[in-house]
């Protein structure tokens, strides 16, 4: 299919009169069509009937309705009362959307910026479209992994033009010649051999390039660093420029950044962050360089000041300036969490690709820096699109300062000795990761306790019911593909299993049950179901423990992932006369602030209850020294970052993790399965002599070993 590309009909954006009166626009135009699709999927998720092809409807809805506010807006033919309206009437489908996604938390992640859009999607969008009256044209071009709607959204703020015609010329800085290639890796390919080296790190590989002693940084009043921050701006102001901070969450990296941007005169700065720290930047930006203005990028940035020294942008409107923002003559980049870029295919990865791009062709050796507690979530290959916005990497080969250090080794890819040494020039382009173990004797150590609990009544005998069926459907599944597979090859292992094909069996189920996380009971749940399910039964048994430990040891964060988990927590401590707040991904940033004041400051609030999506980075609880995860996340990374809340520079107690796990179910499984994407993750990052898992998804290796278990205790298998 070919790449979309809109036109108005004739009439739909003129404003038709009769006499003097505008002709009534609520039944014209995409509006009262997105309206049906999404009452359409309203229904289907009030009667647990949620289906692929509703959740395809949910996305295209959402992709347009994103599309048509940024349209009504740009529409100069439109008079204000209309544009008002028009987006009011959108306010309003986006309201009932992220209703939907609050009683069906899978479909969130369609709303996400970097989401995959499917074929289906795709075609929705289009019939839409068509059923509005818009004209479509098809492009030669091949079509894009990602809907194409946001980019047509752009802004140009009147500041900024200003700000460029009062600056039209950039001197570049060729203080430091491009390093010299000689060409004899020339036909290697070098990019898998570079991320082998990562995953295939011998214990007691260095984790971190050699930074300097720490040296005195003026610095404002009251605010001092840490010998480890020092370093990295020692560093700077010794030359080097590109950095991934990978230090652990908690150690000051934002402070580190915008403290080597004053170090290398890198300004005007640009700081793509999440949305969620977006005000926290600005209030850093104040505090560590008061000297210098900052501005915040919101929508599409009217209110810019586009003579500002810093200016903060998040990755949900970047797409809107990545166009003034290639051309601005920043002197830095900071991307934060840049984790986020991971996938390369998405939107939200691309842009950011792109301002990096643009700004290393205008200006010569800026300061660029991706920071991230967590640069590694499930594969190596998370590393890929980081270092291509460091400049370390191109698309396919290694950029010339890579390139020049990876020919002083000698070696090539087939000499074993070539690992080692590829590691140690990428770690020397700016890799800097240090662990609060390592740096910051204050810190005190922090534990993760598994609390395993057994589930009676009802719901434990259904979820076991539930596990069983999945298990004997799993088994079915194999049994069916290994019967058709007779006629050729067969990879049995000594215990009699083809484990390729319960990798693909297991592939196939979560492929299918991500496309219909629909509520079910019995046969009919999947993996996803399975979870939440298991999350609804622990909710009560976290919370009663959440209350003991309030009583007995002072304030307490407990973490879930599904809101009606975190509904059931509030509502046991409201009966138990136990004080608490919340954080929630639907909340306004005026009531995220006062939960998080009413947590740290009331003697009457002793537990926060937290969205293990929505409070996991951002913010500061360290208050409180003891963690309730009643619900266990696909990642390590992600429980990680919701335990460094509490766990952060500044904590004088010890902090212990309570993971709250259900007793001989999946769920157990699932922890030990994130556990070992930890060794992983220090394996490639630490050179932790730690066992190293595939880097495949906990999903599929959850359902992997329920179909193993299955198979081994099973005296039919062939």
């Amino acid at each position: 299919m070919a790449t979309q590309r809109r036109r108005r009909s004739g009439g739909t954006r003129t404003p038709q009169r009769s006499g003097n009166r505008v002709r009534n626009r609520d039944n014209e135009g995409i509006i009262p069509v997105l309206a049906m699709a999404v009452r359409e999927v309203e229904r289907a998720v009030a009667g647990r009937a949620l289906t692929s092809g509703q959740r395809a409807r949910f996305q295209a809805a959402a992709l347009l309705a994103r599309a048509e506010r940024a349209n009504v807006r740009a529409d100069d033919s439109l008079t204000p009362a209309q544009r008002d309206t028009q987006l009011k009437r959108l306010e309003g489908l986006a309201t009932i959307l992220a209703q939907i996604a609050t009683r069906e938390p899978s479909l969130f992640a369609l709303l996400q910026e970097d989401a995959e859009v499917s074929d289906a999607t795709r075609r929705l969008e289009r019939e839409m479209q068509k059923q509005a009256g818009i004209e479509l044209e098809d492009e030669p071009e091949p079509e894009p992994t990602f809907s194409n709607v946001g980019r047509d959204r752009t802004a140009l703020p009147q500041s900024v033009v200003q700000a460029q015609l009062a600056n039209p010329f950039l001197v570049p800085d060729f203080s430091q010649p491009t390093p010299k290639v000689h060409g004899y890796l020339a036909g290697w390919e070098l990019i898998e051999p570079l991320l082998n080296s990562f995953e295939q790190a011998a214990p007691g590989a260095p984790a971190s390039m050699a930074l300097p002693e720490p040296r005195s940084v003026l610095l404002p009043e009251g605010l001092d660093l840490m010998a480890h921050q020092s370093r990295v701006l020692a560093s700077v102001a010794e030359g080097h420029r590109t950095f991934l901070l990978a230090d652990e969450p908690g150690l000051g990296k934002t402070a580190q950044a915008l403290l080597a941007a004053q170090e290398a005169e890198a300004f005007p700065l640009l700081c793509i962050v999440p949305n969620v720290v977006k005000t926290n930047w600005a209030r850093e930006a104040k505090m560590w360089t008061p000297s210098r203005s900052v501005t915040v990028v919101h929508g599409d940035g009217l209110d810019v000041d586009g003579f500002a020294d810093i200016v903060v942008v998040n990755y949900e409107v970047l797409d809107r300036h990545v166009g003034w923002m290639g051309e601005h003559g920043f002197r830095g980049l900071v991307v934060d969490e840049a984790h986020y870029i991971k996938n390369k295919k998405s939107q939200r990865s691309q842009n950011v690709l792109e301002v990096s791009d643009r700004i290393r062709n205008r200006v010569a050796r800026p300061l660029m820096m991706a920071l991230t507690g967590t640069p590694l979530i499930n594969d190596i290959d998370d590393f890929r699109a980081i270092w291509q916005m460091l400049g370390w990497i191109e698309e396919k080969k290694p950029g010339n300062a890579l390139m020049s250090l990876l020919e002083q080794s000698g070696f090539t890819p087939a000499d074993h000795a070539f690992y080692p040494a590829a590691r140690q020039a990428v770690v020397d382009m700016g890799i800097v990761r240090r662990r609060k173990v390592d740096v910051a004797a204050d810190i005190p150590a922090r534990r993760i306790a598994d609390l395993p609990v057994e589930l009676e009544g009802a719901m434990g005998r259904s979820i076991r019911e539930a596990e069983a069926q999945l298990a004997k459907r799993l088994v079915g599944r194999y049994q069916a593909a290994l019967e058709h597979r007779r006629a050729g090859y067969l990879a049995l292992g000594e215990d009699g299993i083809d484990h390729e094909l319960v990798r693909r069996v297991a592939e196939r189920e979560v492929a299918e049950g991500s496309e219909s996380r629909a509520g079910g009971d019995g046969a009919g749940d999947n993996v996803f179901t399975m979870v939440r399910k298991i999350g609804q039964a622990k909710a009560e048994l976290a919370t009663d423990y959440a209350v003991q430990l309030a009583r007995s040891a002072g304030k307490v964060v407990f973490f879930a992932k599904h809101l009606d988990v975190m509904d059931t927590a509030e509502e046991i401590f409201a009966r138990r006369g136990v004080g608490a707040t919340s954080i929630r991904g639907d909340q306004t940033r005026a009531a995220r602030d006062q939960a998080i004041d009413s947590f740290q400051n009331d003697p009457d609030t002793h537990v926060i209850v937290c969205s293990l999506t929505a409070a996991g980075v951002g913010i500061n609880l360290q208050v409180a020294s003891n963690v309730v995860l009643a619900e266990l996340s696909w990642t390590n990374a992600e429980q990680t970052q919701a335990i460094d809340r509490v766990h952060r520079i500044g904590q004088t107690m010890p902090v212990t993790a309570w993971r709250i796990i259900a007793a001989q179910t999946i769920d157990a499984k699932i922890a030990e399965l994130i556990d070992a994407k930890a060794g992983l993750a220090a394996r490639a990052l630490d050179g932790a002599d730690e066992e190293s898992t595939a880097t495949v998804d906990v999903q599929v290796e959850t359902l992997v070993a329920i179909l193993t278990e299955a198979l081994t205790g099973s005296a039919e298998v062939a």
